[in-house]
């Protein structure tokens, strides 16, 4: 475990998430929930296409301010703060502009990326200014040029400011492809574990939040006994998702991003920390959806877009951890063992939620979540020593 550093009176502890910090996440779940919108209101493959390239574009921001946070330990907590309610304000403004983001709302959208790129800017300049030429070429592009490349789509027409958002994305996830070592080759005695899995798991709390309370929201509206029936069913979906990541994965990421920091492996950190949550995210978002859709019409079959997100998005979930697992240094046939069969199974539910009802469907869910549940506590007591 990484030590705690010692505190000077009135900092904060840069190996816990700050309250702050917390805030933040509940106006970023917020803008989660409004990039999903689309998924419950025009269920297809497009919303589904709209909806990752959107959350793209906010994802690597939410990674590069946990980042930037977490090395910056000379950060004092006001001064987080202040950090924190600018991002807060840019990220709100997203949200508004989520649900009509490819439309007229697209200039709000717009703004409030190039709001939060400008906040990591300032950031950025402040931590690593001095570090020479090629950390300042490196904060500029991030952070400024794609500041600069957002600002000016605003006053573009549609398609050509959805291509410059494509080129922002672009510059930054080229960037942390290609850079990744040198500017973090001199950030790792400041790196604090602990600091990143706690504001990770906490991430995922509130999104599996979200789930629960867009899962509420389904059955206060529809109000039958059916949505009731379905309601509780897929909690049940979202707890097993819930018990996989929080009695497994959590200790898991912890011990894992400990060997990582100790190999010195910059490219293993930048991808279980900023590229595979994404996808780790994006799937328990499109579950929500599916679920809600379940709810809102119990005796027809999932719309085929959102059976693959039903289905799709579990196994997405799974295979993911299991990347992160690899990423970690964990064996390859230990990492299989659990994998495949948790990411076959829930494939299996794709045809299944296209042609049976959402209540039979979600019912086969609550059975492969419970078969793979089982199966991870009946091999972590294999993995206990007897008692003496």
């Amino acid at each position: 475990m990484t030590p705690r550093l010692p505190l000077r009176r009135g900092d904060r502890d840069p190996s816990r998430a700050d309250w702050m910090e917390l805030f933040f996440d509940l106006i970023f779940v917020a803008l989660v929930g409004q990039l999903a919108h689309g998924l419950h209101v025009h269920p297809g493959f497009a919303s589904i296409g709209v909806f990752l390239v959107l959350f793209a574009a906010v994802w690597w921001s939410w990674g590069n301010l946990t980042f930037v946070v977490n090395v910056s330990t000379q950060l004092t907590r006001r001064g987080l703060s202040v950090v924190m309610l600018a991002a807060m304000f840019a990220v709100g403004a997203m949200a508004v502009a989520a649900p009509e983001a490819i439309g007229e709302r697209a200039w709000l959208f717009a703004a409030g990326n190039a709001a939060i790129r400008i906040v990591l800017l300032v950031v950025w300049v402040r931590l690593s200014w001095r570090d020479g030429a090629s950390a300042r070429i490196r904060i500029a592009a991030y952070n400024g040029v794609t500041a600069v490349v957002w600002m000016v789509s605003i006053w573009m027409p549609e398609p050509a400011c959805y291509v410059l958002w494509a080129i922002a994305i672009a510059i930054e996830v080229t960037l942390l492809v290609t850079t990744a070592s040198h500017w973090a080759s001199g950030r790792f005695e400041s790196l604090n574990v602990e600091h990143l899995a706690e504001r990770f798991g906490l991430l995922v709390i509130i999104v599996l939040g979200e789930t629960v309370l867009s899962l509420v929201a389904a059955v206060s509206d529809a109000w039958t006994v059916a949505a009731g029936v379905v309601g509780f069913l897929a909690l049940l979906v979202a707890s097993g998702l819930a018990w996989s990541f929080f009695l497994f994965g959590v200790d898991a990421m912890r011990a894992g991003l400990e060997r990582l920091r100790e190999r010195r492996d910059v490219r293993g950190i930048r991808d279980t920390v900023a590229f595979l949550p994404y996808l780790l995210l994006a799937g328990v978002t499109a579950v929500s959806a599916a679920l809600a859709e379940a709810i809102a019409h119990p005796f027809e079959p999932l719309p085929l877009a959102l059976a693959v997100c039903l289905g799709g998005g579990i196994a997405l979930f799974y295979l993911t951890n299991a990347i992160i697992s690899r990423r970690y240094g964990d064996p390859l046939p230990a990492v299989l063992r659990w994998a495949v069969p948790n990411v076959a199974l829930p494939l299996l539910l794709i045809p299944v939620g296209a042609l049976l009802p959402a209540l039979a469907t979600v019912v086969c869910t609550v059975v492969v979540l419970a078969y793979i549940v089982a199966h991870a506590e009946l091999s972590a007591r294999r993995r206990l020593p007897a008692p003496s």
